[in-house]
């Protein structure tokens, strides 16, 4: 078994991730899923033709924003089929995997496929771990102590209070990680891609488009309204998406075995018997953080099939295995955002 990354992800024979798999594939849980993919590509597809659609027919009107909350939500769903893409779900092919991750990351959203693979690899390779997970480096956010007392000028002061700034931050995120993806295709240490100059062309192509169309349709302060909704509302949906899934949860130092590192540091989000389902449509499937972490390759649509195999397992060889409803999956998240700030407020830590 490999992850998207190219990597073997195979566990030593007789490991607990060994007897793990063997479940997993007995229960036919790592088979494609090919209808499943035709049937979300073409929905994905046909809701953004629709959005676009509505933004052209609507011009100067400002039922427009709601299109930009629309087109928000439309983005979301590109990045998380390019996901899936990435983790080899949808494509054998890494050549047919690279063409639709770039069609649907650089060109769709604007935003590097091979920067952010390379970035989401190493996440995957040592969740939570600082300094070797990418998601848990200091920045606009930090998330332990040390982290904090090391921060320095305005960032000092947004990681003071940023239980309280989180939500707002977010509406930056899209934005934050465009300018990422840029920086790692022009060269930023540490960031490995292939075709960088192809992928720079999309970018380019992206944003020249974005931009005429906005400012083709609308008149200057409706088309900047837009704009702001539309990012920030995406921002939000990226946050909503992958914060819930690792944050508030451990922060293991020394070395762990691949099934544990991948299970305590990973949390489920699930939903009532009426919700689940739309929550499963919501997140993509990554509402089954931990399935997906020991499995990067199984389709998003055996996740939830996974996940009573998987915790049964668990239980039998006593690894905490924790799940919770989204309310308190923030309630925990923001949790750690507070502690982890504590020393700037002069608090315990």
């Amino acid at each position: 078994m490999t992850t998207f990354s190219g990597m073997s992800d195979a566990p030593p024979r007789g490991s607990d991730y060994a007897h793990l798999s063997r479940r997993i594939t007995d229960a036919g849980l790592m088979d494609r899923r090919p209808g499943y993919y035709v049937v979300r590509f073409l929905l994905v597809g046909a809701a953004v033709a629709l959005t676009a659609t509505a933004f052209v027919l609507l011009g100067d009107s400002p039922w427009q924003l709601l299109v930009a909350a629309a087109a928000a939500v439309g983005y979301g769903q590109v990045a998380l089929l390019a996901h899936d893409v990435a983790h080899r779900q949808v494509f054998r092919s890494r050549v047919a995997a690279t063409v639709t991750g770039r069609l649907l990351g650089n060109l769709g959203i604007g935003m590097s496929y091979g920067w952010w693979m390379d970035k989401h690899t190493r996440h995957h390779a040592n969740p939570n771990h600082e300094g070797l997970d990418p998601d848990v480096a200091a920045g606009a956010l930090v998330w332990t102590g040390e982290q904090a007392v090391a921060a320095r000028g305005v960032t000092r002061f947004v990681n003071r209070h940023q239980a309280l700034l989180f939500f707002p931050l977010l509406t930056l995120a899209g934005i934050d990680l465009r300018r990422s993806s840029v920086r790692g295709l022009l060269g930023e240490r540490g960031a490995t891609v292939r075709g960088r100059r192809l992928e720079l062309g999309l970018l380019a192509a992206h944003a020249a488009g974005y931009l005429a169309a906005l400012f083709m349709v609308l008149p200057p302060g409706l088309a900047i309204a837009f704009f702001v909704v539309h990012q920030g509302l995406f921002g939000v949906y990226l946050g909503s998406i992958f914060a819930p899934n690792h944050k508030g949860m451990a922060m293991p130092q020394g070395r762990l075995d691949f099934l544990r590192k991948q299970v305590i540091t990973a949390r489920n989000v699930r939903g009532g018997r009426l919700t689940d389902g739309l929550l499963h449509v919501a997140m993509g499937g990554l509402n089954h953080q931990i399935e997906h972490h020991l499995f990067p390759s199984m389709p998003t649509a055996n996740l939830r099939r996974a996940r009573p195999v998987v915790r049964e397992f668990c239980a039998e060889i006593g690894v905490p295995y924790h799940e919770t409803g989204l309310v308190r999956s923030w309630a925990e998240a923001l949790g750690q955002l507070r502690h982890a700030s504590a020393p700037l407020r002069g608090e315990g830590g």
